[in-house]
């Protein structure tokens, strides 16, 4: 995607929380390499990931959604971390 066009892709907020998002991926082998090149990277590199796009990837998308999120919202939880069965801070990284 070129500077000023416009992308594919969506937020689904619900009562004004985020709880998806998503869209459609660059398919298109040489807009791959030409960004690659324009962070400074060698295509090369990338030979592995870039060969499915050299023989025709089909256009293609998808979304994550934020389940803690949405259950904290729809169980009207004032915190994720009520939710969240092994919820991180500062004191616990690991379950």
């Amino acid at each position: 995607m070129r500077k000023g066009e416009l992308s594919e892709a969506f937020d689904l907020d619900y009562k004004g929380l985020e709880i998806a998002s998503g869209g459609q991926r660059e398919h298109r082998y040489e807009e791959l390499v030409r960004n690659i090149k324009e962070k400074g990277l060698n295509p090369e590199d990338f030979e592995f990931y870039l060969n499915a796009f050299k023989y025709g990837m089909p256009p293609h998308g998808g979304f994550g959604l934020g389940l803690e999120r949405l259950l904290t919202k729809m169980l009207n939880f004032s915190n994720i971390r009520e939710v969240v069965i092994f919820p991180r801070d500062i004191q616990r990284l690991v379950p």
